[in-house]
This record gives C-alpha cells, structure tokens and sequence, in this order.
C-alpha cells in the first residue's frame, strides 16, 4: 500500500460557554450557572452553536460529511459517564445519527488532545470534518470523585502482579497533591510567592481588557440558557453571556486587589507555602467546541480558516513534581515545527497555577510578564473546568490570533500523573 500524503488540517470555527462557578445545587443565589445542569446538556448545547454558526458561514456544510466527534473529559461518571460525547452527539438536535464520536481522558490535557487527535486524522486523510470538544462539570463530579466511587466496589487482587513495594510505590506517587507539585516547582526554578500572586493578578486583568471588549469576547462566547434553583426552591431560566469568575476589580482597583490577593493563606503547606487561592486556578464549570476540516474540505465551502495544526506533541516527567509536563511537550511541538518559542506571536500555557507558567517563563527564556502569554487570561481568572480546559483555551488562542492579525501560537497543558501536550499552529 503507498502512503497516504499528509494534508493541511485547519481550524473554520471555536466556541466556549461563558464559566460558572462551581458550587453545590444546595447552595444559595452565589451558586454557580451550570449548578442545576448536566454535563450531556452544556455538551449538546455547544456542540449544536458550533454546528449551527459554520452553518450560517456555508450554506454547503453538510453534517453528514463529519467524521467524528472527540471531546476531553476526566470524571467519566454519572451524566459525564457512558461515553458522554456519544451521548451529547446524538442529543445535538442538528448532528446525524451517523456521526461517531469518542471521549478522551489525558487528566488536564483531554480537551487539547481531541483537537491533536482530530487534527492528525484529518492530516492523514480519515475524515474531511471533525469536532473536538471539552466538558466538565465540577459541581457535579468534582475532581478525584471517580476513584472514590471505586473504593466503593472493591476488586480483590486488583494489583496482585506487582510486589507490594511497587504498588505502595506507585500509589503514592500517582496520588500527589497537584497543589504540592506547585510548590516544589516554586522550589525547583526559585520562585517567590510575590511573583507568583502578580502573575495571578495580571490574568484577572487581561480577562477583564478581554470580556470589555465585546465585539471580540462575544465571536467566542457564546450566550447560553441555563435553568438555576432559587434559595426559595423555585427554578428560573435565564440567558448568560460573561464568564461568572473574573474578578474585575484587579484592573479597576489594582491596589485593593493586590492587597486582597496577599492576604490569602497558603493553601497546601500553611506555615510557609506560596500557592493560594489568588496563584492557581479556579475551580469552574464549562464546555467549549472546535471545527476541524481538511484544507480542501474548507475551501470548498467557501470557509475562511482560522488557524492551521502545525504540529502536537506530548510528553512524560515526573509524576510528584508534575506540572513541567509541557516543557519538553513545547520542545518536541516547537522542533516539529520547524519554529522557536521567539517565533510565537501568542503562547497559551495553561495557569493550572502560576508556578508552572512561571517555571516555563524561565525555561524559554522569556519575561514573567511577556504581552504574548494568555493575552486574554487564563485560568487563574477565568477557570479550570478541566476536560474543557485545552478547547476552551484553543479557542482563546485562536481567536486572539484572527483578531490581532498575527501569525503564530503555541498552547500547552499540565496534567495529572505528570503529563504534558502542547501544540502549535499558524494563522491562515
């Protein structure tokens, strides 16, 4: 058999749902948006939004004619369960039965790796039209919850091939606090719980910039209809349209908002810790889409891409330190390339906390403050929803590279267990 010829993969369209913050159902009026919701309905939702505005951008778009749908999760239970993107696909009222679709778990790199899955299997030529995808509902499932649910039904022996050292080994060095990952790498690169929370007040400030700038924020942000229980039990449906966590005070009263970030206690080491509340993520809850298409498949329907896949790589380290994952992911995506980190316009690290992003600042050898990391914020102020973290930020990615008409961007995650991905692409 000859080889198939590699195509061009390109990017027509990428949406996300405003964040909710997570919280109970129990709680009262501060709960968050997506609270009374299921993760299969924020699912079907953005998938049918997406669908619906290449729709309006090509009245040739077939939905037959798409391969295959992926989406990033990690608490595969309950409504998150039963291959969710399955599910979601065949509620999305204008996708057809006979689209496939699979769910994809790499811990906080899941969303990031639908879209590389999707986008390498357009390039050797299995599909035309593809959908990556991302959901997470953590005041539902929050994160760990599935192993709990494990304990519950125990299976005798489940490790009986490994001697008890090894298992000890291994369970202690996969269940590390992330949280205590991110104070070992403030250890292992020097870095000082004053750079960290200035880091972390400068993402609430690009968010902000960002969600002001509506013409912008709303081509990625799309409105969405939630139903939410009022503290009085009755239930209301309302339309939300900005994302429910950016703390707009850090870029209209900097000073008050340094001072708050401050005085926030350590989180995982209280007596000399740097990761607080105000340098890692937020915990949140979202859903986020990205149409994939072959270059010819595009311009057949008259669709203007946004971005092209110029190459993915992923990549192993160290289990309890963790979070440097993405290093030599970003070596390997940046080699494949043909680019260096001086040539990217945009460069998207994922602030599970700031310490990573920080620790990448120095690895690459640019500033802690660069204008081109998470131009629009990450997720220190707008939120780790973690299956939808990597579409949600492609999106942001892609976006800030059509609307600032420049030409290269890099985004990577860390995740759990210690693994990293990272991919390039290139404005069209």
């Amino acid at each position: 058999m000859g080889n198939k010829e590699q195509r061009d993969c390109v990017v027509v369209d990428a949406i996300r749902l405003p964040m909710g913050k997570s919280s109970r159902a129990q709680m009262s009026k501060f709960g968050g948006y997506y609270r009374n919701m299921s993760s299969q309905d924020m699912l079907a939702g953005v998938l049918e939004i997406l669908v619906e505005r290449v729709q309006t951008q090509s009245s040739s778009f077939d939905t037959h004619e798409i391969e295959d749908v992926h989406v990033g999760i990690l608490t595969q239970i309950g409504d998150q369960g039963g291959n969710v993107a399955r599910v979601a696909q065949l509620m999305a009222k204008n996708i057809p039965d006979i689209v496939a679709a699979a769910t994809v778990n790499r811990y906080c790199n899941a969303g990031l790796q639908a879209v590389n899955t999707c986008a390498n299997a357009i390039k050797v030529g299995d599909g035309d039209i593809m959908i990556a995808a991302g959901v997470e509902n953590l005041t539902h499932y929050p994160m760990g919850i599935d192993i709990q649910v494990g304990f519950m039904y125990p299976v005798d022996n489940i490790y009986c091939h490994m001697s008890e050292t090894r298992m000890a080994d291994l369970q202690e060095r996969m269940s590390f606090v992330q949280g205590e990952s991110a104070e070992l790498v403030a250890e292992k690169y020097g870095l000082t719980r004053e750079e960290m929370d200035k880091f972390g007040l400068w993402s609430h400030q690009k968010a902000t910039k960002a969600m002001r700038d509506k013409e912008n924020y709303e081509k990625r942000i799309v409105p969405f209809e939630v139903t939410i229980e009022n503290p009085d039990g009755a239930f209301e449906t309302k339309k939300v349209t900005e994302d429910q966590t950016v703390r707009t005070i850090a870029l209209d009263d900097p000073n008050t908002a340094w001072t708050q970030m401050q005085a926030l206690p350590p989180v995982f080491r209280p007596d000399d810790g740097k990761v607080t509340a105000g340098n890692s993520s937020q915990i949140t809850d979202g859903a986020s889409a990205v149409m994939l298409m072959s270059q010819d498949k595009a311009d057949e329907l008259g669709l203007k891409p946004m971005v092209r896949i110029l190459s993915t790589a992923v990549a192993g380290d160290d289990p309890m330190l963790m979070l440097t994952g993405p290093i030599p992911a970003q070596e390997r995506a940046l080699k494949r390339s043909g680019l260096e980190m001086k040539d990217m316009d945009c460069i998207e690290p994922n602030e599970a906390f700031a310490s990573p992003c920080l620790a990448f600042a120095k690895h690459f050898g640019y500033a802690f403050d660069d204008p081109r990391v998470n131009p629009y914020g990450g997720a220190i102020a707008t939120g780790h929803a973690i299956g939808s973290s990597g579409t949600h930020y492609f999106c942001d990615m892609a976006h800030y590279l059509v609307n600032e008409k420049k030409r290269y961007g890099i985004q990577a995650l860390c995740g759990g267990g210690g693994v990293g991905i990272a991919t390039v692409v290139e404005r069209i």
